[in-house]
This record gives C-alpha cells, structure tokens and sequence, in this order.
C-alpha cells in the first residue's frame, strides 16, 4: 500500500477509536505497595503520573476513554483522570468476572454512544517504551481492525521468561518478520524456562501484551458465537444497569452469573479473526517487583534507590522507602520495600512468591493486604498514626468542597483539632467554622458531619477514646457517595 495513502486512512480511522481501559487488576506481587484497595495502577511509584494516568496518556490523539473498574476504585480513579483533565466513561463492576465480560460490557456501551467504534483495550499497569512505535504498531493493527479482524499486539521476547503467556504466528513470520501483521496459530500459557528457549529461539512466538484492538460489533458477534451464555448474561447486566452520579453501575445478582474467563479463553482461542501486529518497543507488565528493578533507572552498581536510601557496597537491588531510612551493606539481588505499615526483603529470584504471601496475610484474618495504613477516601484519607488502649489517632485530609458522611458512633467520642485550613462542622443540625489551631468535641451518639467549604486542603487530628474503636462503629444518615448500605468511614 501506498505510505501516504496508509497514513491517510489511519489517521481517519484514529477518529473511530474509543480506548477502553481494564482496571480491575489488584497486583498482589507488587505488595506492599500495592494493596487491594489501592492497587498498582494507581500508585505513582517512580514519577509525578500513576499507570493509570499513563495509559490514559499513551495515544494523544485519543480522548474520552470507557474505563472499567470495581467499586472500591472509582473514586480514586474519577480523581486520577481529572488530574489529567481526561472526561470519559466509568462502567464500574460489582465483582470481578475477568476480561472476556469486562470487554463485553464496554462494547456494549461504545454501540450506544453511537456507531461501532474501535475499541482499543489496554490494561491499566503497562509501561511502554517508544511511543513512536507503538503509534506504527496501532496504525497497522487499525487496517486490520477495520477489515473486520481481532487485533493483539504480540511483544517479541528479549529473554525466555517464563511469567508471561506466549502467541504463536504462521511459521516463518518470526519477530523480525512484517509490521502489518498476521494471523494467529496458537496461544499457549505460560511455560517452563526450556520451553521458554525453544520459543524465543524459533522466532515465531510473541509474548503475549494483553493489547487488543478490533471493531465493538466483531467483538461481540465473536463472543455471541463462542461464549452464547456470557453474551446473554454480558447483555442482561447492562441492560439493568443503573447511571449513578455519572457512573454506569452493573447489578450484583445478573453481572455475577457471568461465566469467569478472560478475553483470550472465551474467544482468541476460538476465533478465526484472530491476528497479531508486533509492538517492536520496551514493553513491561509490571507485575512483580523484578519488573520494576528492570524497568527503572539505576546507579553504577545496578542499584534502584526510590525514597531516603543509604546502600553500600550493595550490586543490583532494589530499594524503597515510603520515609524511613533504608540503610543497606554487602548485599545483592534483594528486594526492600518499607511502607507505613509493613517491609518485604526478598531475594530478586523469588517475587513471584510475594502473591502467596499475600494470600497467607489473607488466611491469617490480617488487614496489610487490603489497604495502607493512610487509607483513601472519596473525601480524602485517613491515617492511624497511634493508637493504644481505648484511643486512637489519626490524621485526616479532607479535599476541597468535600464532605464526610452525616453519622454517628455509639461507642467512640472523637476530638478535633485543625492544623490547617478550616473545617466546617456540623452537630446536632447546628453548624461551626472550626480554623487552624482550634478544637471541637464531637459526644458519643451525637449526630456530625466533616466538610471543607474552602479551596485548600484541610487537615486534623483526630483523636478517638472509647471502649470500642472499629471502623465499622458508624450509622450513617446521608452521603454524598451513595454508601449508606456500607460500613466504612
């Protein structure tokens, strides 16, 4: 094909794209960074922008994204994207049902904003290097697209690592072969290390990105033809979706019957649409804590040092302090990462293993797995800085023109003190401007209510005494955030 007439027709095709991004991911290998509610995505762990933000960012071109995602995520998320003064669409899911249903719910809306888009799906944890080709990847995945294929786009593999799935293509092709394309033979999970060899040595497989790109109606019909109960149980839970402040809700008893599987199970396997475009650039899942010592720059010594470090005579490791001081001698290939409320040391070798240490945290009934110990609100946070017998304390940021529930507690009084900015504060229906450096008692069973009616951030300590402390000690009356059935502050 003509070059410049190729350009033309992508650049056209461009306008037909919506990018649907999957961030219902909870990156249990990056923990203790990354918790379950508030997961890899969200977290800006080298940099001003999260992976979320990045992605949102990676096709200039492209703008009002349908994002998907679970309950605990949408508000972070809503906060993340006007951060980048990106506007799109959340679809938020009641429980999680892997890719295949995600995707599907996506297209169904696309179909309804109008026409049958593109759809390009990206997972919201990828680091991609060059974005020049990345652009030359999309613009020959978008012919094929729109000639009615499903596009992936397949990494050619530096290494023979064993932690990603692999794509083979038509013998012959290989990873050095055509930038246009070509068809699919196979999918195969993910092998051994001598299997591994025998993949990157024959040329033809392709690490498995995780990327798609097809037309909304294609993707469905597929899904129709290979997965009819997911297609009717997909189609039912949108069709009793609600819009709940701008957000489109799916309801827990239809969307959880449908079937659990990922997009390449349900239909890449299946599919005969199935092709591949090579993305000939540095492409990282950072899914473990390896990854990101890969990905991220370092010292003389093959040393990453993130936060207060002081490493000596230490080789190819990786470091992290959210504060404390990090003080390393004589070590090599190790893993530290030191947040809040919780250390991980690991050999470099073993982070695959950090997955089922988080599901021992989970076994033993402990909390480090769900979240930090400063907790993310749609308001703002929280943080339990002490806390003893019968007390505890915490810091609490409220953000501009937010508001905590109206509530109450039956078995904590609680004392406010501002540190900065004002507080407006309501108790018993009577309201109080409380400024910096002053107080305010809130009694045990008194109704009360937190907002910032300024433009800067406000931040208090509050203190907690009573005979019991737990979060779930509250009765709430009104929200701003439709939270009145939970029990969370």
């Amino acid at each position: 094909m003509d070059i410049q007439k190729q350009k033309t027709g992508t650049q056209s095709l461009m306008a037909d794209v919506v990018p649907v991004i999957l961030s219902g991911g909870s990156g249990t290998r990056l923990w203790p960074k990354s918790r379950k509610k508030f997961p890899k995505q969200l977290l800006k762990l080298n940099g001003a922008k999260s992976m979320i933000q990045r992605t949102v960012e990676r096709v200039p071109d492209l703008q009002n994204p349908i994002v998907v995602c679970n309950e605990e995520q949408r508000f972070m998320i809503a906060k993340q994207l006007q951060e980048v003064d990106c506007r799109g669409t959340m679809i938020v899911e009641p429980c999680s049902r892997n890719t295949a249903p995600a995707i599907a719910i996506a297209a169904l809306q696309a179909i309804s904003q109008g026409g049958d888009p593109l759809l390009l799906v990206q997972p919201a944890d990828h680091l991609i290097g060059d974005q020049e080709a990345f652009q030359t990847a999309l613009d020959a995945a978008l012919l094929l697209a729109d000639a009615d294929k499903i596009v992936t786009f397949g990494v050619p593999p530096a290494v023979a690592d064993t932690g990603f799935g692999y794509i083979k293509v038509a013998a012959g092709y290989g990873n050095s072969g055509s930038e246009e394309g070509e068809k699919i033979e196979r999918f195969v999970e993910k092998p051994d290390l001598a299997t591994a060899n025998k993949y990157l040595r024959s040329g033809d497989y392709f690490w498995n990105s995780g990327m798609f790109l097809f037309k909304a109606s294609v993707y469905l019909s597929e899904l129709q033809n290979h997965h009819p109960d997911m297609f009717a149980q997909c189609q039912n839970a949108y069709r009793s979706s609600v819009l709940q402040a701008g957000v489109i809700c799916l309801p827990e008893p239809i969307f959880a019957l449908c079937p659990n599987d990922s997009i390449d199970y349900a239909i890449m396997e299946k599919t005969d649409l199935a092709w591949l475009v090579p993305l000939n650039t540095s492409w990282k899942d950072l899914g473990n804590w390896s990854a990101m010592w890969e990905s991220a720059e370092k010292d003389s010594e093959g040393n990453v040092q993130w936060g207060d470090v002081l490493a000596e005579d230490c080789d190819n490791s990786f470091f992290q302090s959210d504060g404390r001081l990090i003080a390393a001698i004589g070590v090599k290939d190790l893993i530290v990462v030191d947040t809040k409320d919780a250390i991980l040391v690991a050999d470099k070798s073993r982070v695959q293993e950090v997955k089922s240490l988080v599901a021992r945290l989970e076994q033993q009934g402990r909390t480090e797995h769900l979240s930090h110990r400063e907790v993310m609100r749609p308001w703002g946070s929280y943080d339990s800085i002490g806390q003893g017998h019968r007390f505890q304390v915490k810091l609490i940021k409220v953000s501009p023109g937010e508001s905590l529930s109206l509530q109450m507690h039956h078995y904590r009084a609680e004392h406010w003190i501002v540190v900065s900015g004002t507080a407006l504060v309501e108790r018993d229906g009577e309201e109080q401007l409380v400024s910096e450096n002053e107080s305010v008692y809130i009694q045990i069973g008194q109704r009360h209510r937190l907002t910032n009616p300024g433009c800067l951030p406000l931040q208090l300590i509050e203190v907690q005494s009573g005979c019991y402390l737990g979060e779930d000690d509250i009765v709430r009356y009104s929200d701003n955030y439709n939270r009145i059935e939970q029990v969370t502050a």
